[in-house]
């Protein structure tokens, strides 16, 4: 076996996060090669709900949030397509007085990171918004979100980092990772690679590489559970969510219905839809949006996300490995900040720093919270 390439960056697996950060990475001007055992896009970046929301995310991703989204305005730019990203707005909906409240004191904290809500309630809601069942008593507006089609955009980007120059390969496992002390050294079936950098970003299956490098974290699958209507007349004018989560929903041009909530089934590998959680979470959804009452469905699925237990991501650097960086575990919320999450990997290999605070997505946080659990046990 001999080595027949070397790279300044090396990323396992080729979902949108990966393919931002080898777009970004190669614009810069490095070697870059990007290995996916599948096809790019193909997981969890192709089959997600396809929302663009900063709206609703937790205070310690906004920043990142917020510079994921500036991204999104640049896509025909930047790959050459636009997604069909449309700018709908995320209109989160309350089902309750106390959702309301909640709604407030959420649109007081996105404030102070620069994300502007609108609340609406009482009869400007209802006028506004006559389509939605009684089910909903106002909402908060995020004007500046939307939503993308997932199968055109993960793809898309891919096919710009190669344009770059990025040494795109699908169908690629990688079989073997080792770090010899200076550099990483790869293998898939009988070619061997070697790599300055290393980008772990395989999605829900990146644990293994975490755990190769004694990193592991307990991130457990999540098979999210979606479907699509039969084209309708257009009624859904923003993308939808509910406090509380369990229903999103939007409508695209063509008139089709995406909603999703709860969870389909799966063995960590591959997953499917769950017809029980579909008939379930659309007897909610028709309570809220009662023109779906007689809508026909037409294709249910589902894919394969891995979740941390306070779900968030992890991003950041290894602090075992030098030149190791971690991006994963996004927990079902990774569609809009992957691209940014693509370019903060390439300035923490360009650079040695970001601007966005990753403080809270540091691998290392789950260690710690697994030695207490020791100490309170030997105790």
């Amino acid at each position: 076996m001999s080595e027949l390439h070397h790279y300044d960056v090396a990323i396992a697996g080729g979902g949108l996060v990966g393919a931002s950060a080898a777009l970004a990475l190669a614009s810069s001007g490095l070697r870059v090669g990007l290995f996916e055992r599948r096809y790019c896009g193909a997981q969890a970046s192709g089959v997600n709900y396809g929302g663009v929301r900063c709206q609703g995310r937790p205070a310690e991703q906004l920043p990142l949030a917020m510079r994921a989204r500036q991204v999104w305005g640049r896509l025909p730019d930047l790959i050459g397509s636009d997604g069909e990203f449309v700018v709908s707005g995320h209109l989160r909906l309350a089902r309750s007085e106390a959702d309301l409240a909640a709604l407030e004191h959420y649109a007081a904290m996105a404030a102070e990171h620069g994300l502007a809500l609108q609340l609406v309630a009482g009869r400007v809601f209802r006028e506004r918004y006559p389509w939605l069942g009684a089910a909903a008593l106002g909402g908060s507006l995020c004007a500046s979100d939307g939503h993308a089609n997932p199968r055109l955009v993960s793809p898309a980007f891919a096919r710009a980092a190669r344009r770059a120059g990025a040494d795109v390969r699908e169908l690629t496992p990688l079989t073997a990772i080792d770090h010899d002390g200076t550099r990483f050294r790869l293998r898939a079936g009988e070619q061997a690679f070697s790599a300055d950098w290393l980008i772990n970003a395989a999605g829900a299956w990146a644990n293994t590489i975490a755990e190769r490098f004694g990193e592991g974290v307990p991130m457990q699958p999540i098979y999210p559970n979606m479907w699509v209507t039969e084209p309708l007349p257009l009624f859904v004018t923003h993308n939808l969510g509910v406090y509380g989560g369990g229903i999103y929903a939007r409508q695209v041009s063509r008139g089709n219905c995406i909603i999703g909530g709860g969870r389909g089934h799966g063995d960590g590998e591959y997953a499917q839809p769950s017809s029980d959680t579909t008939r379930a979470v659309m007897r909610d959804a028709c309570a809220l949006l009662p023109m779906l009452r007689d809508a026909l469905l037409i294709r249910t699925w589902s894919g394969v996300e891995g979740c941390t237990p306070d779900h968030n991501p992890i991003i950041g650097a290894s602090r075992r490995v030098p030149r190791l960086l971690h991006a994963f575990g996004f927990s079902g919320g990774g569609f809009l900040l992957a691209p940014g999450v693509g370019e903060v990997l390439a300035e923490l290999v360009t650079k040695g720093a970001t601007n966005i605070p990753l403080a809270a997505f540091d691998i290392d946080r789950f260690a710690l919270l697994s030695n207490r659990s020791t100490t309170s046990i030997s105790s």
